[in-house]
């Protein structure tokens, strides 16, 4: 069944701001020095970068600084996403890589606020689930989509060997490189998400066949 990933935004959307009743000076452990704070900042300010990217079809979008109340101004950056993006998701949008739809900013915009939903829950100690099938799609996204553009940017070498990514709640998998995979590593789609977003370790104990070339391959760095 297809992921209505605008609906999935709207509820992740909803789940960072409640996240926002904690402390915002609160550090955020994978995202450098910054806090809760700079997290809205950033989320807020993709928000209305996407939107962008939609209505004027360019992605040089540089928003404004928020106002002090971040809070309610974070509200208003979803709102316009949310806005924007209920159109044919065929429609067309720059995008920084294919597809050029809008459908590609409702993946990847549900899939960018998932991780810092998570990122926000975690610093605040409110463990929240991810939706597996979602997870499971942010798997495809970097395999399919993250990797390559790394990879041609210059951000990473080419792989010279294959890991297969199984998520054992899903049963599925994904290959991390090309041809015969060397080694498999499992875990739930969710756990598979947060270690290939650097949120997580990879799990060294769930791999099975060449630890060398997996370690190789899993080095990155995979997303930016």
């Amino acid at each position: 069944m297809a992921l209505d990933h605008l609906a999935l935004l709207q509820q992740e959307l909803a789940a960072f701001q409640d996240c926002l009743t904690g402390d915002l000076s609160t550090p955020i452990e994978h995202c450098g020095d910054w806090t809760l704070h700079d997290l809205v900042v950033h989320l807020g300010q993709e928000n209305l970068w996407a939107a962008a990217a939609v209505r004027e079809r360019r992605g040089d979008y540089v928003a404004d600084p928020p106002p002090a109340n971040v809070v309610s101004w974070f509200a208003d950056t979803a709102r316009t996403l949310t806005a924007t993006l209920a159109v044919d998701p065929a429609t067309e949008a720059w995008t920084f890589f294919p597809p050029r739809t809008v459908g590609f900013w409702r993946r990847r915009r549900c899939l960018e606020t998932l991780v810092h939903r998570w990122d926000a829950e975690h610093a605040l100690n409110r463990p929240g689930m991810l939706n597996p099938e979602l997870s499971g799609d942010g798997i495809a996204e970097v395999v399919d989509g993250f990797v390559p553009r790394q990879i041609r940017l210059g951000r990473m070498s080419p792989f010279r060997a294959a890991v297969r990514l199984t998520a054992t709640d899903l049963r599925a998998c994904w290959l991390l490189g090309h041809g015969d995979p060397v080694a498999e590593l499992s875990g739930t789609a969710a756990d598979l998400l947060l270690m290939l977003w650097g949120r997580r370790p990879v799990p060294w104990d769930s791999l099975s066949g060449d630890e060398a070339s997996a370690r190789e391959v899993l080095r990155g760095p995979l997303v930016p």
